[in-house]
């Protein structure tokens, strides 16, 4: 069997060998250097620090029924390192307790009063999103219903069903 010709030189079968060999090992370097950035995104870092202002025009429903206390808060969007992320957080109170809502992951956490600091109307906290406080949550439904996003989710600790309605903001790019 005559060995195929690649740019001019000959490839031994041997070296073929080496070559796969080597794809593989880099594509395991790969992979590992890709859960451990995995790891560290879902550690909870603390450095990251996380503006809430109070969202206006929205609504707040448990079991289709409005609480008594309630309050929704996003982060503000002035802070441009995660405008991306922004959109998808969301802190909800709840009579004396604190909700946070990731949309992208589908998941919830029980917020410590400790860890919400008022310096204002507004909130200043570090990543709520650890793992220690997480709330089972099952039935996510996101849905666009025309002037605003509908969030759907029913809480696995209350057995409630969860509502959030959040305004879209207005479009102004006519006015530029």
């Amino acid at each position: 069997m005559k060995n195929p010709v690649s740019n001019g030189r000959r490839v031994e079968p041997a070296s073929r060998f080496v070559w796969a060999f080597a794809l593989i090992l880099f594509g395991s370097v790969l992979i590992d250097a890709n859960s451990v950035d995995a790891r560290q995104a879902g550690s909870g870092d603390d450095s990251v620090h996380v503006h809430w202002k109070q969202v206006a025009q929205a609504q707040v429903k448990l079991d289709d029924k409005t609480p008594l206390a309630w309050n929704v808060f996003q982060p503000d969007k002035k802070d441009k390192k995660d405008k991306k992320k922004s959109s998808e957080l969301i802190l909800v109170l709840l009579g004396h307790r604190y909700l946070m809502l990731d949309t992208r992951a589908r998941t919830v956490y029980a917020v410590p009063l400790s860890e919400i600091h008022a310096p204002g109307t507004d909130f200043d906290s570090n990543n709520l999103a650890k793992h220690s406080q997480l709330i089972p949550s099952t039935d996510w439904s996101v849905r666009d219903v025309g002037p605003a996003e509908s969030i759907l989710v029913t809480l696995g600790d209350y057995g409630r069903t969860l509502e959030v309605v959040l305004p879209h903001p207005p479009d102004l790019r006519a006015f530029y």
